[in-house]
């Protein structure tokens, strides 16, 4: 199993998300390929050049457009090989981090990771799996001021990947119980992914 990981915060050694990430992973055996991707540092952002080159048929595009989207050519294949995604996201002020923005703006590419055919947008990043580590100090998941947790399920169905999964890790600034529930669920799901190895 090729699996992608996608790490959003800012901090290393107190982050939730990082420490429950590391855990999922660990769980899914020796047996995996990983590619980490840590968007701490941003990706590029998209800027009038970017848009230029993209919107360019790739037989048309100079040697300066190529490179213009180097970057994200790169993003969109690390997406194409892995079998499963696995992201930590923290919520920041609500909704993904930056760095995570950033990352989804390089890799919704029209032609490469979702197309239109007879008036219906259609993901190309099909056959593949995401678990996404959830964790705020205070935002509920799922609720009226969660705009995370829905966006980044709605962006990962526009592309494709439909079979995604939560650890939910919210309000840990109120609930001291949730590290410790959320390190069960990484457990459960890492040992359901496992079985999908075997299989």
């Amino acid at each position: 199993m090729n699996v992608l990981r996608l790490d959003a915060s800012p901090q290393t050694d107190s982050s939730q998300s990082r420490a429950l990430t590391d855990r999922l992973i660990a769980g899914l055996g020796p047996d995996i390929r990983v590619t980490t991707r840590d968007l701490a540092t941003p990706p590029a952002h998209i800027d009038a050049a970017w848009v230029r080159a993209n919107g360019t048929p790739a037989e048309d595009r100079t040697a300066d457009q190529r490179q213009v989207l180097a970057l994200s050519d790169t993003l969109v294949a690390e997406i194409d090989q892995a079998d499963l995604l696995v992201f930590g996201l923290p919520v920041y002020n609500f909704s993904v981090p930056i760095g995570l923005r950033a990352w989804i703006d390089q890799i919704c590419r029209a032609r490469l990771t979702f197309t239109y055919a007879d008036g219906q947008q259609v993901g190309l990043m099909t056959g593949k799996r995401a678990v996404v580590v959830y964790a705020s100090g205070g935002t509920e998941m799922g609720s009226d001021i969660d705009f995370a947790s829905g966006y980044l399920r709605h962006i990962l169905g526009f592309i494709g990947v439909h079979d995604v999964e939560f650890v939910n890790a919210d309000r840990l600034m109120f609930d001291p119980e949730k590290p410790a529930q959320a390190g069960q669920e990484a457990d459960r799901i890492a040992a359901d992914l496992r079985q999908t190895l075997v299989a």
